[in-house]
Order: structure tokens, then sequence, then C-alpha cells
């Protein structure tokens, strides 16, 4: 079962090992549904008004930060899925601030950026469970660099686990 074993450095780039370090060993499919469990549970009680906290006034809020977790789940899926199926175009990367300008997650209940998230995380774990194994080595360039299938789901886990540890630290004020 190739999803369960962590990428090689040779498979990413070494800017997505800090993300996928993060990850235990295991079953990439279970960790992502457990670990989304855990991010819902710590979550799912705040106010609207905590969710609207910033650490600093240029910093995002919380509901930022579930909306960014949101927004590159689906790209990292999206490219996942891109690779898996054989296309050869290289897909560009994402700047997650010009993003950030576009949208205004802060108008957004928070328990709908929520309910959103965990459709997309079950969507996902959906197209996930349905990939061969011999297509999660399959590689392909994105974000200028060549990955493979399986970076892009562990990437998917490491990235939430990256932020999950943020709000726990910098922004424990409005999570704790």
């Amino acid at each position: 079962m190739n999803q369960a074993q962590r990428p090689n450095p040779q498979e990413h780039n070494p800017y997505y090992g800090t993300y996928i370090r993060l990850v235990p060993d295991g079953n990439i499919l279970q960790t992502l549904a457990r670990q989304h469990e855990d991010t819902q549970a710590l979550l799912r009680g705040l106010s609207d008004a905590k969710a609207r906290w910033r650490p600093a006034p240029a910093e995002w809020s919380v509901k930022q930060v579930v909306g960014h977790l949101l927004d590159t789940e689906r790209v990292f899926a999206f490219r996942a899925l891109w690779l898996a199926r054989g296309d050869t175009q290289a897909l560009p990367g994402f700047d997650q601030d010009a993003w950030m300008q576009h949208t205004d997650f802060d108008a957004q209940p928070l328990a709908d950026l929520l309910a959103e998230w965990a459709h997309c995380r079950a969507s996902n774990i959906s197209l996930f469970t349905g990939i061969a194994d011999t297509t999660w080595l399959r590689s392909g360039t994105a974000s200028d660099s060549t990955n493979t299938v399986r970076t892009w789901v562990w990437c998917t886990a490491g990235h939430e686990l990256h932020h999950i540890e943020s709000l726990r630290t910098v922004y424990r004020e409005a999570v704790m």
C-alpha cells in the first residue's frame, strides 16, 4: 500500500518535507480522518467573536486560518487528482496572501466553515481511497517542482498539523 508509506525526500520539493515530517507513520487515510475529527473538536465550540480574534492586527483571524486550511486542502487534493489521472501539464503555485485578499472568511459563521471543511475532507478521503496503489508514485510538476500523488496527500495532513499547532500556541487566547 503505497499511501501508507511516507514520501521519500526525492518525491517532493524540500519545502513540503516540513509538512510531511509532522505526520505520524501509518495509514494516511486513517490519519486524515482522525486528525480532522480532532481539529473539528478543537474549533467547534468557538464563538464567532473568538474566531475573529487575531494575535496581531496584520495576522489572520482563526476563521481566516480555517479558510486557508480549506483552500489549501482543495489545492492539494486537485494536485493529487491531476497527477493521479496522468495529466502532464504543469500546475501553477498559489499565493495564499493574495487569495486571502479576495475572500471574507470572517463574514462567514465558523460553524459553516467547519461544515464545509468536513465535507471537503470526506470527499477527499473518498477520492484518495480510490487511487490505485500503482498510481500513488505517479509524479508531475506543481508549484515549480516535481512531486508525487502521495506527496500531496501527506502534505494535506501535515499542513493541517502545522496550523493546528499554531492555533494551540499563537492563537491560544482564542481557542483554549
